[in-house]
């Protein structure tokens, strides 16, 4: 759906969580800093969708933002340009990422589960409706990787993508290394900090979080969308054997690779097969202590792209938090003001993996 660059793109926001709370402030203060990113265009939050209006949410929005918690009527009555979907999950939010995209109205999230789960559906109706679709925070938080890899990579022929992608279980693996903490401590604390979820914390330290970050790298880099079931998240050797993502690392085993100046990280990684197929996996590895991926501690991301002609390019940097994943989103938000379209930009439809 074409939009004029002469008016202000109206934004529809959905979620006032951590990153929401950022987004919604940057829109909200930094108007003509965002304009600058725009090529001159205003960009103005025109509405806001959340479960409970009433609720303070830490956050001032000015009077004439809209609220409301009739999220599908928001998404429906088409008075904005773009939406903003920081809701998570995937009923609800899937539902209305759809609704908006068959209104040929362009959406940007961050949702990761709900992209490697119905990622190839979302696409073919992003492209059937001319709608952009702009995921640059589902990976790396506030890490500009995907869009690099879908453009200034494009040249190359990929074939290896993998990375420390998940801040969680790096955390926790950082914490048994040098705290010499068991798993269940350094879970704990992990909970205590707030970067594990304390009802459930599965996604992440399963590899589930990982792996649809792999989905997704996979589809920009390779270019099919793969099943995130066919992601190996199960060592059948130590480190963590017999046990999901990083349930089963031990603190003998973390001391063990210490002695040998190795470390043990959680590495998320597909690679594109000479028959063309992809093979990819969530899987606690033991790592030279000089190799990048090991010099990665807390919370931080690192992915690495290896390609043809160009070699192995690195990116680095905070993986997760509010202001650092709303920096993305707010990226997004810009490359749509600009006409730039969707995150795979030139890239041809994926196929399957």
């Amino acid at each position: 759906m074409a939009v004029s660059p002469d008016r202000p793109l109206r934004v529809a926001l959905l979620g006032l969580g951590t990153v929401g709370r950022e987004v919604a402030r940057a829109l909200v203060e930094r108007g003509p800093e965002l304009a600058r990113g725009a090529g001159g265009r205003e960009i103005r939050l025109a509405a806001v969708g959340v479960r409970d209006p009433g609720r303070d949410r830490g956050v001032a929005l000015p009077g004439e933002v809209a609220r409301t918690d009739d999220l599908a009527g928001l998404v429906a009555g088409g008075e904005y340009d773009v939406l903003v979907e920081l809701l998570g999950g995937l009923d609800v939010a899937g539902e209305l990422v759809t609704a908006a995209l068959r209104a040929g109205r362009p959406v940007v999230t961050a949702n990761k589960a709900l992209l490697a789960r119905r990622g190839a559906e979302l696409e073919a109706l992003a492209r059937a409706s001319g709608a952009a679709l702009r995921f640059e925070a589902s990976v790396g938080g506030g890490i500009p990787v995907l869009s690099p890899i879908a453009t200034d990579l494009a040249a190359n022929r990929i074939r290896i993508v993998r990375g420390i992608v998940n801040g969680t279980t790096n955390y926790i693996l950082s914490q048994m290394e040098t705290e010499g903490r068991d798993y269940a401590d350094a879970l704990a604390e992990a909970q205590e900090k707030g970067y594990a979820e304390k009802s459930d914390p599965s996604s992440d330290v399963e590899g589930w979080d990982a792996a649809y970050k792999v989905v997704i790298l996979a589809r920009l880099a390779f270019g099919a969308w793969i099943d995130p079931d066919a992601v190996a998240r199960v060592p059948s050797s130590p480190p963590g054997a017999g046990r999901p993502g990083i349930t089963g690392v031990t603190a003998a085993e973390i001391a063990r690779a210490m002695v040998h100046h190795r470390r043990i990280r959680l590495v998320a990684g597909a690679v594109l097969r000479d028959d063309g197929t992809i093979a990819a996996s969530v899987l606690p590895t033991t790592l030279p202590e000089t190799a990048p991926l090991a010099a990665v501690s807390g919370v931080r991301n690192l992915v690495e792209v290896v390609g043809e002609p160009v070699g192995s390019v690195v990116f680095a940097g905070p993986g997760a938090g509010g202001p650092e994943t709303s920096s993305a989103i707010l990226a997004d938000i810009l490359a749509i003001a600009r006409g730039e379209g969707s995150t795979w930009a030139g890239l041809p439809p994926a196929g399957q993996g």
